[in-house]
């Protein structure tokens, strides 16, 4: 996230951070839960919170996702209804999805404009953000 938001401050105009989710439920067993949950909370506008409080826990549970809820003052009931509901789970499917057809096999995977990132500095993204403006700018 440091590089995130380094990138952002220095491109407040001309970038925009879309997060997909790519639960990787090999690895982790409550990876779709805590994907689950993130989407219901950004239901009631506290997605980002409900992130980034996901990725201050070492190990998912039940218990730690509500907690994170009760934590930022979800709706717990609607929360609860949201993270089951058809809605945040075609979203979770299309993010899915996404990312397959972008042949995404782990995570983080960065993409700007398009195009992987393969060097994640900030100047080798820097330059990537340069260059698609300026191809933006010439029209093509």
């Amino acid at each position: 996230m440091p590089l995130l938001e380094q990138v952002l401050e220095h491109n407040p105009d001309t970038v925009k951070i879309v997060l997909k989710n790519l639960p990787l439920t090999s690895i982790h067993d409550y990876a779709e839960k805590a994907a689950l949950a993130a989407l219901a909370a950004g239901e009631q506008g506290k997605f980002w919170p409900f992130h980034d409080e996901l990725f201050e826990h070492k190990k998912l549970n039940d218990k730690v996702i509500d907690s994170i809820a009760e934590k930022l003052g979800l709706d717990i009931e609607k929360f609860k209804k949201d993270m089951d509901s058809e809605k945040v789970k075609k979203q979770l499917r299309i993010d899915i999805n996404d990312a397959n057809k972008a042949d995404v096999g782990g995570t983080p995977t960065l993409f700007v404009n398009g195009r992987k990132v393969n060097n994640r500095g900030f100047k080798p993204i820097q330059k990537m953000i340069d260059q698609e403006l300026q191809r933006i700018k010439r029209g093509k």
